[in-house]
């Protein structure tokens, strides 16, 4: 096969992010023991993260969901700048729906017209978190800002001081104060201590009133360590560290949020931010179920209730209008599900040797499912790996065909289809036909006729007769191998570029003159085709399912009569 390339794919544009040199580094030592403080922030921002923003009553609901399931601080939007964020917040408090023992945290710049608004949005509340940002990074510094240093370190102690005017102002209401040096991971961490400093010194925080600092990786730089060393080094060089809760909020643009998350509580830090599922900006954000639940397979209390998780992904996917993938560690539908055969006798022997009173330590499954209110399923899929029944399993059974898992994948769409037109149980002979059509007899397809393939030191090059209704075309190609030069000949007549994805093959029964049967599954611009072809000759097999797959993707860019 010839390698795949692109002129706009080069690393040489990007530059490492440069590790802390830090020789103290303590943080890999310890074990968490305990949860940290927990704040949702899914109904800001993973609110303002949706193509399309929830409504009143999905919020209403969202919040009712967060506050059953535990969380003291929630964060419930962006009030200055949102009339519905305005609203919401306003119906929460008059028609006091907010509990004794939960805080409402409201986001907010650091500029004087929206920190006004926000404290009007917060009128009659018993308690609450003004959370105020700048952002601090070198990029933002430079490009978006165009300040230095000192003219961004003045626009947070401005801010400072406004929130703390305005607080006092209003001395029936228990206020927390929480900065955030906005895109903390690309900020020089000595002048993310400076800010924050100088922050503290106008709001003056106490170990019996602490100041929350969140050091927020806006967007994920780096590996998890470096943002832990990142957090040990804040920890260890910011003032009063004792009058000071250091709060996390990551965000998953390298996948690692969680990871994140988990290490920089090692590192220090005492509360994290993150919403249900890591809905949010781009990539989304921590995903606090996850994390909770890495706590809890660890026999730690994460102080947050996930026993009914069923309930708690509906309200999830009906506020959000997000699908919650089926994979997600603990939510997702199938990660109590085995398919293969030898899983599913490892863990029936597991439960069937566990008393009531053992801890849990079950193969394959990392928590007892009972717990989220979830059941272990032993589920026989379309392959046969799990026992008797599905389609694969017909196929294989009463014809012979073994599909690779891609291939039952692929399909399994045109069974279900079939079985919705049909109302009824589909017969092993209706699967056959459905089989065939789909991949072998397809109308319009082409059909391979006489080719042959020549062969040098260094590469195979192929000659062949494509058929197609009365028309017939030539092609040739080269290649490391006899499929590397079809495709190269496809790829010529078409103006497509294709990549082999997946390639298996079998005969069909054990006799000496047996079938040969190809499976292949190319990518064509993105989408991925998968096709069939059957001969005696292994060679025209695999061309065949070359052609297979090529159908309704490609058309001929030349006819040869």
């Amino acid at each position: 096969m010839k390698p795949t390339t692109s002129s706009s794919f080069d690393a040489r544009k990007y530059r490492p992010f440069t590790p802390i040199s830090k020789v103290d580094r303590r943080w890999p030592d310890r074990v968490i023991e305990r949860a940290p403080q927990w704040c949702s922030v899914d109904l800001r921002d993973g609110n303002q993260a949706l193509v399309e923003p929830m409504n009143a009553q999905q919020k209403l609901r969202l919040w009712e969901q967060l506050v059953d399931i535990g969380f003291k601080t929630i964060e419930v939007g962006f009030p200055s700048a949102s009339s519905h964020d305005f609203d919401f917040l306003r119906k929460l408090i008059t028609e006091e729906r907010i509990p004794d023992d939960v805080t409402v945290q409201v986001l907010v710049q650091a500029r004087a017209e929206l920190i006004a608004k926000t404290f009007e949005a917060l009128r009659g509340v018993k308690r609450a978190v003004v959370h105020f940002y700048n952002s601090t990074s070198t990029v933002q510094r430079r490009d978006v800002f165009k300040l230095d240093k000192a003219g961004i370190t003045e626009i947070a102690v401005e801010g400072a001081k406004l929130v703390k005017a305005e607080a006092d102002r209003h001395p029936e209401t228990e206020w927390t104060f929480e900065y955030s040096p906005e895109s903390f991971t690309g900020t020089e961490l000595d002048f993310a201590v400076e800010i924050c400093d100088a922050v503290n010194q106008v709001l003056r925080p106490t170990p019996e009133q602490p100041v929350i600092i969140n050091l927020p990786a806006t967007v994920e730089m780096s590996t998890p360590n470096i943002y832990a060393d990142q957090i040990e080094w804040f920890c260890d060089h910011v003032a009063n560290r004792d009058a000071i809760l250091i709060s996390l909020h990551t965000h998953n643009d390298r996948g690692c949020a969680v990871a994140a998350g988990e290490l920089g509580v090692m590192a220090g830090a005492d509360r994290v931010e993150g919403t249900l599922m890591g809905n949010g900006e781009r990539t989304g954000n921590m995903d606090i179920v996850t994390m909770a639940m890495n706590l809890y397979s660890q026999g730690i209390d994460p102080e947050l209730k996930f026993d009914n998780m069923d309930a708690i992904i509906a309200t999830v996917r009906d506020c959000t209008q997000l699908p919650v993938h089926p994979r997600h560690p603990y939510a997702g539908e199938l990660v109590f599900t085995a398919f293969s055969g030898s899983h599913q006798d490892a863990i029936n022997k597991c439960l069937a040797l566990r008393g009531d009173e053992d801890a849990w330590d079950v193969a394959y499954l990392p928590i007892d499912p009972h717990d989220i209110g979830r059941t272990y399923q032993e589920v026989i899929r379309i392959n046969s790996q799990s026992g008797k029944g599905g389609v694969a399993y017909v196929l294989y059974r009463d014809h012979g065909y073994d599909l690779p898992r891609w291939l039952q994948i692929d399909f399994s769409s045109a069974v279900q289809h079939l079985a919705e037109q049909s109302e009824a149980e589909v017969a092993s002979d209706q699967i056959h036909q459905l089989f065939c059509d789909t991949y072998l007899n397809v109308p319009g397809a082409w059909s391979l006729g006489r080719y042959e393939v020549t062969k040098d030191d260094t590469e195979h090059q192929l000659t062949a007769v494509l058929g197609a209704g009365d028309s017939e075309i030539r092609i040739q190609g080269r290649g490391t191998g006899v499929l590397d030069a079809f495709i190269d000949a496809m790829e010529q007549v078409t103006g497509k570029k294709m990549v082999l994805v997946e390639y298996s093959e079998h005969t069909l029964g054990q006799s000496s003159d047996a079938e040969a049967v190809c499976y292949v599954q190319l990518n064509i611009d993105g989408a991925r085709p998968c096709g069939v072809g059957r001969s005696n000759d292994i060679v025209q097999a695999t061309l065949n399912a070359i052609l297979s797959a090529l159908k309704g993707h490609c058309q001929l860019t030349e006819q040869v009569a």
